[in-house]
Order: structure tokens, then sequence, then C-alpha cells
């Protein structure tokens, strides 16, 4: 007879005593340990930063914009802890000192080459099901975003450099170059 091997579950409690300086994500009690990112990441997570809340202030917005690290506690359980690239948060109430306890309404992942599996299959389904209304890969290698809306069920497809449709805002484009 074989033993069955117990794969060990994982809380917050576990995310916050890691090392200083030290990061990961928690997905249904799995640690999954990050890369620090790279300049290219940055100045994206950066630009389309701007973009969104410059276009939330113009228009007396009530959605708040965060880029990581930014906490986000989905699912309200202690098994699920992830660090989006940007967050955009439009329910205030979700808000706490310590980051977001809910899902973010819009969530943008850029993919790096030691993301790429978390970014386009693990994240993508955990977003799904937890509740995120819009998803996007951003992925600099390709020059390539995909972009999920999960309410109406679509993905699309828009290289860079092209005006790419804000789902949650209409008449809202972002072009990432």
């Amino acid at each position: 007879m074989d033993a069955l091997i117990k794969e060990e579950i994982c809380t917050i409690d576990d995310i916050y005593a890691l090392p200083e300086g030290e990061r990961a994500e928690l997905i249904d009690g799995k640690i999954y340990y990050m890369a620090p990112p790279n300049t290219k990441h940055q100045m994206l997570v950066m630009d389309l930063s701007y973009q969104i809340k410059d276009y939330i202030k113009r228009n007396s917005g009530e959605c708040n914009v965060f880029p990581a690290p930014f906490a986000v506690f989905l699912n309200e359980n202690d098994k699920n802890y992830v660090e989006p690239d940007i967050s955009v948060v439009c329910d205030k109430d979700k808000i706490t000192d310590k980051g977001c306890n809910g899902t973010p309404d819009w969530v943008i992942e850029i993919v790096s080459l030691s993301s790429k599996s978390m970014d386009y299959f693990t994240k993508l389904f955990k977003y799904r099901t937890s509740g995120v209304r819009e998803y996007w890969i951003v992925d600099p290698i390709k020059q390539r975003v995909t972009v999920y809306f999960f309410e109406k069920e679509s993905v699309e497809e828009y290289s860079f450099g092209t005006d790419i449709p804000v789902g949650i805002y209409e008449g809202f484009f972002i072009r990432v170059e």
C-alpha cells in the first residue's frame, strides 16, 4: 500500500513570516515565490498606472489604482493572497490598511519569463472564479495585450501601439507602448 503524500497547506501567516524583502503569492494554500521585476516591467507598471489614475481623476471616478506591491486577499479567506502588478478597486469598503479584502474590479499583470504560466493559467483561473471583472495580461516579449472581460465572457488580443478599450470604463482607451 502506497503512502499518501500530504501537501502542506499554507496560509497568509506563512506569507507574513517570509524573510524581509522576499515576495510570494498564495493561491489555494500553495506559495509561489516571485522574482524581482526588470526595468521594462516597472516602466510598463508606472505608465499604465499613470494612464488609469489620470483618467479616473479627470472623470471624477470612484475607483483607486494600486501598483504592486499591494496585497489582495482573494475570496476573503486565509489561503489566497496575490500582488497583481496593477489593481483597480472601485468598492472603497474593500480597501483596508493591509490592502484589498476581496477582488479588485480590474487586474493587470505584466508577463515576465518567470511568471508566464502563473499569469496565463493559474491567475487567469483564480481571477475569473473569484469575481474580477476585467483581467489584462501585458506581454512585453510578444508585444501583445490579452484582455479578458469576464462579465461579457469575451477575450480580445491587441498589439502594442493600438488603442485598447477598457471594459469597466466606457469610452476609455489605453495605448500600451
